[in-house]
């Protein structure tokens, strides 16, 4: 049998072209290799964004249709709503009893959060404890394996932490211990050089149009030594170069040579990319177009894959139940 993969994404805005070769991509892959369930993670949205929670809501369909567009196939992988399914929440709770306030207090994603979200209320009850929910997603369906970033994997040893814990106390081994797929994925900035994220607006969306793509490609920051076309420029400083290495690597050697001999300025190599992004968003735009017609089939999707959730996580948390006394 295939081992169990869980992941997800929170519904907070559009998704850019960093989700798609940051992730995307890769659950296209892994749908062949693993039992994969995706999960939207609304609760988790809504620990940071429950002022706008008329966002979420429109974001959640809007992002699965991203999904299904860039290789998705409820067919092989069980597409869900994470609040869709209480057993996540009840086993939320039951492992919030076990975790100590220490190991939340010095979760370095946390300490970053707060520090980037400076327009959110984020000392929260809630917020301080969104990787016991995020344990709480992976253990509920016993899932083996959770494809990661460098910067996640503190949050999945916490994960595994809980899980030893839980099994201690209660003298019983219930979970098996989630391990990270980790994946060379490129390191997209944002067009202003500063990291890639929705709460910048610094991004290239996949819902965007070809119009909307040019004219922030055209924004995009470059070799900033280099001030005539006739200049050399300097590649390895320079954003448009990075996404011509991730989106066209085939061209790398011509930009770079172009670029190093000053033969073309940054605004005409700012206008060739803009036209390879096109061509990689082309497919998907087509996509988006038909799923965004007929939204019925997206939430019969959603409908269906929250029943298998339901169907793999139901026995885990009856597990769990009878384990501490609760039936």
């Amino acid at each position: 049998m295939k081992k169990r993969l869980l992941s997800g994404m929170r519904p907070t805005g559009p998704l850019h072209l960093g989700h798609l070769v940051g992730a995307l991509k890769n659950w296209a892959l892994l749908q062949g290799e693993y039992d994969c369930f995706f999960m939207v993670a609304d609760w988790h949205a809504h620990m940071s964004e429950y002022e706008r929670p008329g966002e979420i809501r429109k974001y959640t369909l809007d992002n699965v249709i991203d999904w299904l567009s860039c290789g998705m196939d409820a067919q092989r992988s069980t597409l869900f709503v994470q609040s869709h399914i209480e057993e996540h929440t009840e086993l939320h709770l039951l492992l919030s009893n076990i975790t100590p306030l220490g190991w939340l207090e010095r979760c370095p994603t946390y300490k970053e959060q707060l520090r980037e979200l400076k327009t959110r209320d984020l000392h929260t009850y809630g917020f301080l404890g969104y990787p016991v929910l995020q344990a709480a997603d992976i253990l509920i369906y016993k899932a083996q394996a959770v494809p990661v970033g460098q910067d996640q994997l503190a949050h999945l040893e916490l994960t595994r932490e809980i899980a030893r814990r839980f099994q201690h106390i209660y003298k019983k081994k219930v979970f098996p211990e989630p391990k990270g797929i980790l994946t060379e994925t490129p390191k997209l900035l944002g067009i202003d050089n500063r990291k890639m994220s929705k709460s910048y607006n610094n991004f290239i969306a996949l819902s965007d149009t070809p119009d909307e793509v040019r004219r922030k490609t055209a924004r995009m920051i470059t070799d900033p030594q280099r001030i005539k076309k006739s200049d050399p420029g300097h590649p390895p400083v320079c954003n448009v170069f990075s996404y011509f290495k991730t989106f066209k690597p085939q061209a790398e050697k011509e930009v770079y040579l172009y670029c190093t001999r000053g033969e073309i300025g940054c605004t005409e190599c700012k206008k060739r990319l803009a036209g390879v992004l096109n061509e990689v968003l082309a497919p998907i735009r087509q996509k988006r177009e038909e799923l965004t017609k007929h939204k019925s089939k997206v939430l019969d999707i959603l409908k269906q894959g929250g029943k298998k959730a339901k169907k793999a996580c139901a026995g885990t948390l009856t597990e769990v139940k009878k384990l501490i006394g609760l039936y």
